[in-house]
């Protein structure tokens, strides 16, 4: 019973605490600078037809690529479980592999590389 009682008047006390504290930070006036959109870097009030570099792009989708294997072997764990785990650590290494030999070649071609 102390115990329970002990947890409730710490989740109190860190509750009022937390408000305490977010009251507080919203009062603070924020400057010109937070104020002002942020537009990827570039001058929101600029021209909006300035170019973006190719090699951000590049750079996004190697990104997305990587992310999207993650998701692929995210159910792994479970997949070992089947009735051949051996086939699907073959796709699993295969699907590695793959990936693996495009980040080389990106890397030998220079898309990794940010300045010119």
């Amino acid at each position: 019973m102390n115990m329970i009682l002990f947890m409730i008047a710490l989740s109190l006390t860190l509750s009022i605490a937390l408000t305490t504290l977010n009251f507080w930070l919203a009062q603070m006036t924020p400057d010109s600078e937070k104020l002002s959109p942020y537009e990827c870097g570039f001058d929101p009030l600029g021209s909006a037809r300035l170019p973006f570099s190719i090699r951000f792009f590049l750079v996004a989708i190697l990104f997305l690529l990587f992310d999207l294997e993650i998701a692929l072997l995210l159910p792994l764990p479970w997949a070992i479980q089947l009735q051949s785990p051996t086939t699907t650590l073959m796709w699993a290494s295969t699907l590695i592999l793959i990936l693996t030999l495009g980040l080389v070649y990106e890397w030998i071609q220079g898309g990794l590389e940010w300045a010119e």
